[in-house]
């Protein structure tokens, strides 16, 4: 594996760098007030002009969709940045510094994941009808996987049902942690449910476009994660009440959910933890930056050797992951996601874990004003705690992980006798 980033990545860092200097960091106070000011007259879920105006921006200087793999964008028919999941995992880490900003680049979840899935899997007038507004940033989707009834970490426990009546399909269940579902802006959801019980077991599932317009769909409320409710965005609870759509809404065929599952996850799931590994960045930042401005019992907390043994850890700890989740990238751009299966569900247990412990020590190291909203701390935490629950719990990858593991050592039954 070569480390070195390629030419056409170290440029877009360059760019993407800059850009976050001059425009989003010094917006970060702006934003937050925004948002307190419409959560004041009852808008909450408006969505915010203050990252709004930096759209235009980023498409002028070239920062637009980069997040597109180049064997998607193939099957797309749209471009990007055409970067491999290698070349564009530093710079995922560099718009998760803060948490609103990959939006800005049209590189935010769950977008990112379904426009991927469209343009994998969807037809041609799927594509015409949902990519394109997607990827030119006009309309924002959900993605409606997990239930509220069932341990949906077993994606084959999914119960909403998917049956066939005619022409349509008829869509009846209760969603919840749906991203995206509570922006106004969002005009399409990619649905699991089943539409065969009898087939075997990981053919039973289908996933469907629907219109977020179609009648019998209800948000039913904003699912928060700590008092924290991802306004603007939001993760809601949607019920479907006999939600009708048409046959040629679904993805693939039917009973290929799963297998559309699988395929979805392993992109997002780098995305995820890049961004993770840019917050936990960002933290160890702050953690010195304070350390080094703030005395406690007579000497600077930077001179307290606990702090120096968190801030060391800390380096470790993040470079670890960071170099894990590369080597997983890289992976998946030369053998392909299933051979990479691992390291992909290495760095799912790693990244969040490492995030958590990393903001955890810094927050620690502001005392109050950590866990307040004067820094980005308390909210990255809770972001970095609900990953470890996203794309598959930490005990179902540790799980995965040992039995991979364990096959390389288990006794192999003897050949027969000729």
């Amino acid at each position: 594996m070569d480390f070195a980033y390629s030419p056409k990545t170290q440029d877009l860092l360059k760019r993407l760098q800059a850009f976050m200097q001059e425009h989003i960091y010094p917006a970060e106070a702006a934003w937050a007030a925004e948002l307190a000011a419409n959560t004041a007259a009852g808008k909450r879920w408006t969505p915010l002009q203050t990252s709004e105006r930096l759209k235009p921006l980023a498409q002028q200087a070239g920062l637009w969709n980069l997040f597109l793999p180049v064997d998607t964008a193939e099957a797309s028919g749209y471009h990007g940045a055409g970067l491999t999941n290698a070349e564009y995992a530093p710079l995922a880490e560099v718009m998760g510094r803060v948490f609103w900003a990959s939006e800005v680049f049209n590189c935010s979840a769950p977008d990112t994941g379904n426009m991927e899935t469209i343009a994998r899997y969807g037809s041609e007038a799927i594509k015409a009808r949902w990519l394109r507004p997607l990827l030119n940033g006009h309309i924002r989707s959900a993605f409606a996987m997990t239930e509220p009834e069932v341990a949906s970490s077993d994606a084959t426990n999914v119960c909403t049902r998917i049956e066939r009546d005619g022409d349509h399909y008829v869509i009846n269940g209760r969603k919840w942690w749906t991203s995206g579902a509570n922006d106004p802006r969002c005009q399409v959801f990619i649905t699991m449910g089943k539409t065969d019980p009898e087939a075997p077991k990981h053919l039973q599932q289908s996933m469907i476009v629907v219109p977020a317009n179609t009648p019998g769909i209800t948000v039913v409320r904003p699912v928060s994660v700590f008092g924290y409710d991802d306004a603007p965005h939001g993760h809601g609870e949607v019920l479907f009440e006999n939600v009708r759509v048409p046959v040629d809404h679904v993805l693939l065929g039917e009973g290929r959910g799963f297998e559309i599952a699988q395929g979805r996850l392993g992109p997002g799931r780098i995305h995820h933890c890049m961004r993770l590994i840019g917050q936990a960045e960002r933290a160890l930042e702050l953690m010195c930056q304070r350390a080094l401005a703030r005395t406690a019992f007579g000497k600077l907390l930077a001179q307290q050797g606990v702090t120096q043994e968190r801030i060391a850890n800390a380096r470790c700890q993040i470079d670890m992951a960071r170099l894990l989740t590369l080597k997983a990238a890289w992976m998946m751009d030369t053998v392909g996601n299933k051979v990479a299966k691992t390291e992909i569900a290495m760095i799912k247990v790693v990244a969040p874990s490492m995030a958590c412990q990393v903001i955890d020590w810094a927050m620690q190291v502001f005392g109050g004003a950590g866990v307040s909203e004067d820094t980005p701390l308390a909210f990255s935490y809770v972001n970095a705690r609900t990953l470890r629950f996203a794309d598959g719990p930490d005990e179902v990858h540790r799980a995965s992980i040992a039995k991979w593991e364990l096959a390389k050592w288990a006794p192999r039954s003897p050949r027969p006798a000729a």
